[in-house]
């Protein structure tokens, strides 16, 4: 069969935007900001409406959003950026070294730090959504939820532990919901579907009308956007790019899984702590009406499942399905995925996992691409200021970041703005998620991991295990995900 490999993704290829020739500015900017995904346009936004008369300008070395921002699977989720457990126990032990220090300050316990993150995390969805029609953007927005399935009594298993962690953290009984096999069907007709955790707060959206309608605004706005250069070096108060330096008061790093790229004394990024671990999607054709009969998916939920290598899904706004998932997540000495193109054995993969979901489904895959997660070495996102270079930093969000962008870009701000405020107290300021192991160490990890996954998936479908394998406990305490 024929389909588009690469091109970045589905989303950017249905609207293709050649860089914009923006002159560097020639004078001090109040705020330089490199990287012009979702991090960095929302940085812009929410510093234009605080603060209507400072310069600023982004610099992004290809178009907005050509890195993860527009190759996502279109989630304004309520998953947090990172693991839980983690977060509240780096809050405690914070508190306990150093009563006064900026997070033990707030004067909350781990855990209700992270119960104050997750609900940071569930108005920025608010804040989204409100933002996007107030400024006329169309993202395809629909606030349908997102449902996590079980395929079996392992999965479902795994479903009530997840549900009990998100009561410990933060999800009221407003924010989910358990359904049965019967009632998960009645959403979405998943084959041998046992039941779900559905989510009401979650928002479907198409990642490229974001960013580009972001970037429209704030062109509109005064706001300077360099798309084509290439930032080399960043340093106090000057990023030297291929085109020449830009100098500002205030500079905000948000390159993610490319935070490689640039050399400099950047908070958060010393040494190897950001790898790149790629996820990969298919969009199909667009099914005609009676497939959507037989599947149902009305609500157009985002749809998650309960394997241990897990897939994400929604149903588009032309009635395709995309669907990702990991396959092949990381190049030796962590390389980058260029414009996307993804290995034939990997959408092989994806497309089979469909038929997993959907056996009776017969559709094409029209599209197939990847792009780049930035995640650290404990799969927790962190916020980061200096305040003598002046120098912000925003990464690793594991793949949970189009909601956690926009509270990052206020985060930033607000440290910048060197007051304490209930969000310089969240939990991810500062993590310290320490370094990853040199090659070819973090290649065999990495690879080990999900080869470790897919075996206890295999595992539980043909035993019909009624609780989740030791291997993949074994598995996800080793990586670091085990909450």
């Amino acid at each position: 069969m024929t389909y588009l490999n690469g091109e970045a993704s589905f989303w950017l290829a249905q609207s293709p935007a050649e860089p914009i020739d923006s002159p560097l500015p020639a004078g001090k900017q109040d705020l330089v900001i490199v990287g012009g995904g979702m991090t960095g346009l929302w940085s812009a936004y929410c510093a234009r409406q605080a603060h209507p008369d400072w310069a600023i300008t982004i610099i992004e070395a290809r178009t907005v959003g050509y890195g993860a921002s527009g190759r996502n699977g279109g989630w304004l989720s309520t998953l947090m950026p990172g693991n839980r457990a983690r977060f509240a126990e780096a809050v405690d032990r914070a508190r306990t070294d150093d009563p006064d220090g900026p997070v033990g300050s707030a004067g909350l316990s781990g855990i209700e730090s992270v119960r104050a993150f997750q609900s940071a995390l569930f108005d920025s969805i608010d804040e989204v959504l409100e933002t996007l029609e107030a400024e006329g953007i169309d993202a395809q927005a629909v606030r349908g939820g997102h449902i996590d399935i079980a395929q079996s009594e392992a999965g479902m298993a795994r479903i009530h532990e997840l549900i009990e962690a998100n009561r410990e953290y933060g999800y009221g009984p407003a924010d989910m919901q358990v359904l049965d096999a019967a009632e998960t069907r009645a959403r979405i007709n998943v084959d041998d579907a046992r039941g779900s955790v559905f989510v009401p707060g979650t928002a479907r959206i198409d990642p490229a009308l974001l960013v580009e309608g972001l970037a429209r605004v704030l062109r509109a706005q005064g706001v300077t956007i360099c798309e084509g250069t290439t930032a080399a070096h960043i340093g106090k108060g000057t990023v030297v790019t291929d085109r020449g330096p830009v100098n500002g008061e205030t500079i905000f790093v948000c390159l993610e899984g490319y935070s490689d790229t640039v050399s400099g004394k950047l908070p958060g990024l010393e040494g190897r702590q950001v790898i790149p671990v790629f996820s990969s999607m298919i969009a199909t054709d667009p099914l005609p009406a009676a497939a959507w009969d037989e599947i149902g998916w009305a609500g157009r939920e985002c749809l998650g499942d309960a394997a241990h290598t897990f897939i994400y899904a929604q149903r588009t706004a032309d009635d395709r399905i995309a669907l990702g998932g990991r396959g092949a997540p990381y190049a030796f000495n962590s390389g980058l995925p260029g414009d996307g193109r993804v290995p034939a054995e990997v959408v092989d993969l994806l497309r089979t996992r469909l038929s997993s979901l959907f056996p009776t489904l017969d559709v094409e895959v029209a599209h197939a691409w990847r792009g780049a997660l930035g995640v650290t070495r404990d799969w927790c996102a962190g916020i980061f200021f200096d305040p003598e270079q002046r120098i912000g930093v925003a990464r690793g969000y594991a793949g949970h970041g189009v909601t956690a962008t926009h509270l990052a870009a206020k985060t930033l701000l607000d440290r910048a703005g060197g007051t304490p405020t209930p969000l310089t107290a969240l939990p991810w300021n500062d993590h310290v998620s320490g370094q990853w192991e040199p090659e070819p160490i973090r290649w065999l990890g990495i690879r080990s991991m999900y080869r470790i996954f897919n075996i206890a998936d295999d595992w539980e479908r043909i035993t019909d295990a009624k609780k989740t394998s030791l291997l993949a406990r074994f598995g996800a305490r080793l990586a670091g995900l085990a909450e």
